[in-house]
């Protein structure tokens, strides 16, 4: 059995990771961790698990890394899309996955580090992908705006910070969603972000538009 800490500052992405990797029957959620006092106290508690964690909670990695060694852990860092990470640290982790990763992916590369390999995805590596017929379908029926409200809310933003984003009311954002929850076929947010995960085609395009928004806000 696969013992897995789960630590992320955004709570739908964190979630929707949580769901994906729960169904697996050779992997347990031992703990989830919002921020970084939490994380230390798990890696302590839970000795010889899988920690998975994102940037986003404002770690000394060179004072982390060690702790997990230490732990008799295995290290798994989320990036958020084109972020890079310093060669000698790079070194120390087991594994490293983008914010636009698959379900599959995930739980291939925790498994994969498990057994005590490494995987490290690439962040700027064009990889041919298995037809996801569903995925394409989904992402061809929304339109560009409703992808970057996709993008947006895997990031774990809320309504009222899409909207200072997209430079609109907080209300057209909810009428938005109604419609792209229509399209994909879920109920509401943590689904949308669950299902975005899932079909990599849509995972894609969603992170392109995340990068778009990102350039347009710098």
């Amino acid at each position: 059995m696969i013992r897995l800490v789960l630590a992320d500052d955004q709570s739908i992405f964190r979630a929707g990771a949580a769901r994906v990797l729960a169904l697996e029957d050779d992997i347990r959620l031992v703990a989830q961790c919002e921020d970084a006092q939490r994380l230390r106290a798990a890696v302590d508690a839970h000795k010889g698990s899988v920690i998975l964690f994102s940037m986003g909670l404002s770690l000394a990695l060179p004072e982390l890394l060690p702790a997990i060694a230490a732990a008799g852990s295995r290290a798994i860092l989320i990036l958020e899309n084109n972020e890079q990470v310093d060669d000698a640290l790079t070194l120390q982790l087991h594994g490293i996955v983008y914010r636009s990763v698959t379900g599959s992916d995930l739980i291939e590369c925790v498994r994969k580090v498990n057994r005590g390999q490494r995987s490290l995805q690439s962040g700027n590596v064009t990889v041919m992908q298995v037809a996801d017929s569903v995925g394409a379908r989904v992402r061809d029926r929304l339109t560009p705006k409703e992808i970057q409200i996709v993008a947006l809310i895997v990031q774990g933003c809320k309504n009222k910070d899409i909207a200072m984003q997209l430079g609109t009311k907080e209300q057209v954002i909810k009428n938005y969603l109604r419609g792209i929850y229509d399209k994909t076929g879920v109920s509401d947010r943590l689904e949308l972000a669950l299902f975005t995960i899932h079909h990599k085609v849509l995972a894609e395009a969603a992170a392109n538009a995340g990068r778009l928004l990102q350039m347009k806000s710098a």
